[in-house]
């Protein structure tokens, strides 16, 4: 729709005028405001046919004024711009009913093409704003990916569409899961979450549909299942892909009918639950091997939202683990800040583990680390040296690493250049290295680490307690 009258309300000048010579130049007029008062008189003066508004405004919030503007005007299509970029800011513009949200920088492609799709598909009227704060939704990052994600929780909160999400092992499905239970209109009804992975196959059905007593043997009374459990709520199928194919063929029934029977029971009862699923495994390619059921699949992937990893969101890992370490020490460990090395290495890892072993590895941090604040030395040894990714020579000079460690000590705690502790010290840092990779090197088998290093079994379980290593070490994998 060329030629629309815009209300674009920003209170930077450069945003302004970068967004208003896009859509002008898109063949629209453009009326400009600075803020909610300015906003107000050009409503008065004249209806838009769309506006286009930043939320954290000179005198307000432009998501809670666009709840009322929405409200007085159904039929104006309203985009909103944030710099705010988070779930909440997501979420919110959804429910305030705004036709879109851009995260800030955005590409002025992507806005203009926004604005004509908001032009030619007016919205009806929405549900109120939430007053949810950032701080209690778990979902962290300001990536390009990450937004992604929030727009399509945001759009999916306010109905009951099946939601399969994927992605790799500690990547966040479940918090993905919790977030669109806890947003929604099922936020007070129970959220259950099972894993289809840890089950045995043979209690699968049971778990999920209950069983009657005398079902099997060692049913002694009728158990409710997780459907049961989780009536009028949100049920979360983890691991689906791991799920037996004659499970497979009772869940689709339920998805078609919306009722299930109890193992060993006759009465048809409601599934009154939305599901969320999720997967770590091609599940295309399953369908293809036979392991997974095509018409389960396409029952299941009505919104499909993929996790990135976390080395594809390099940009989020700094934020990530500050939160973690602000988490630990609200669990009781000292407080602790990363040194800007520190944060370089961090986000130079390839994550393997993800954000799970972001956090773990921050947890362990705050717990063993001697400074208030991390240093980079103190990241590498705790990781085992570097990168997932093969580190360069230079990453690993133990000249350049003594060297950055004395100097960091002589400005952070000068008298240990003097009291007698920098030989246990330097030892320390690089012993604790060298045992993690020799118990990778070797499995986590102790006694053959033990004689790679050349010490006795029971010492190098003594300086393993000593330094805090946890035995159970992932080993290196042949590439």
């Amino acid at each position: 729709m060329a030629g629309a009258d815009i209300l674009l309300v920003d209170d930077d000048d450069a945003v302004r005028l970068v967004v208003a010579q896009a859509l002008r130049r898109a063949g629209h007029q453009v009326r400009t405001a600075t803020c909610l008062a300015d906003l107000d008189r050009e409503l008065g003066a004249k209806l838009p046919d769309a506006l286009v508004t930043d939320v954290v405004l000179p005198d307000g919030d432009g998501i809670d004024h666009a709840t009322r503007i929405v409200a007085e005007h159904s039929d104006l299509p309203v985009v909103v711009l944030s710099a705010r970029n988070t779930l909440t800011t997501a979420v919110r513009a959804n429910e305030a009913g705004a036709y879109d949200y851009l995260p800030k920088p955005f590409d002025l492609d992507t806005l203009t093409r926004t604005v004509a799709s908001a032009l030619a598909r007016r919205r009806g009227d929405a549900a109120p704003a939430s007053d949810d704060a950032d701080a209690s939704l778990p979902l962290i990052g300001r990536s390009p990916s990450m937004q992604e994600v929030y727009r399509v929780i945001a759009r999916v909160v306010s109905n009951d569409l099946t939601v399969l999400v994927s992605g790799e092992s500690g990547t966040g499905k479940e918090l993905v899961a919790r977030a669109i239970h806890d947003l929604g209109a099922r936020r007070h009804a129970p959220f259950i979450a099972i894993n289809m992975a840890a089950i045995p196959r043979d209690l699968i059905e049971a778990e999920l549909f209950g069983h009657e007593r005398g079902a099997f043997t060692g049913a002694a009374q009728r158990t409710a299942g997780r459907f049961e459990q989780a009536n009028g709520g949100t049920l979360f199928l983890d691991e689906i892909g791991d799920m037996p194919r004659e499970a497979q063929t009772r869940l689709l029934r339920v998805l078609q009918s919306g009722e299930f029977t109890t193992v060993g029971g006759s009465r048809a009862i409601r599934a009154n639950v939305r599901i969320v699923a999720a997967t770590n495994r091609d599940l295309l390619a399953a369908v293809a091997e036979g392991a997974f059921r095509e018409d389960l699949f396409y029952r299941l992937n009505v919104v499909p939202i993929s996790l990135p990893a976390l080395r594809e969101r390099r940009d989020d890992v700094a934020e990530l683990a500050r939160h973690f370490l602000d988490r630990a020490a609200e669990a009781g460990l000292p407080r602790k800040t990363l040194d800007p090395a520190a944060v370089s290495a961090l986000e130079a890892h390839d994550w393997p583990g993800n954000v799970r072993e972001l956090e773990n590895l921050m947890r362990r941090l705050a717990a063993l680390s001697r400074d208030d604040r991390i240093s980079v030395a103190e990241i590498r040894g705790t990781m085992g040296g570097g990168t997932a990714s093969t580190p360069s020579p230079a990453a690993l000079d133990l000249d350049e690493a003594v060297h950055a460690m004395i100097d960091h000590l002589a400005h952070t705690e000068p008298r240990t250049l003097d009291d007698g502790t920098l030989h246990a010290r330097l030892v320390a840092a690089v012993e604790r290295p060298m045992i993690e990779a020799m118990l990778r090197r070797h499995g986590g088998n102790q006694l053959r680490a033990a004689r790679a290093i050349g010490l006795n079994r029971n010492t190098l379980r003594k300086r393993l307690d000593l330094l805090g290593i946890d035995p159970d070490v992932p080993p290196i994998t042949a590439s």
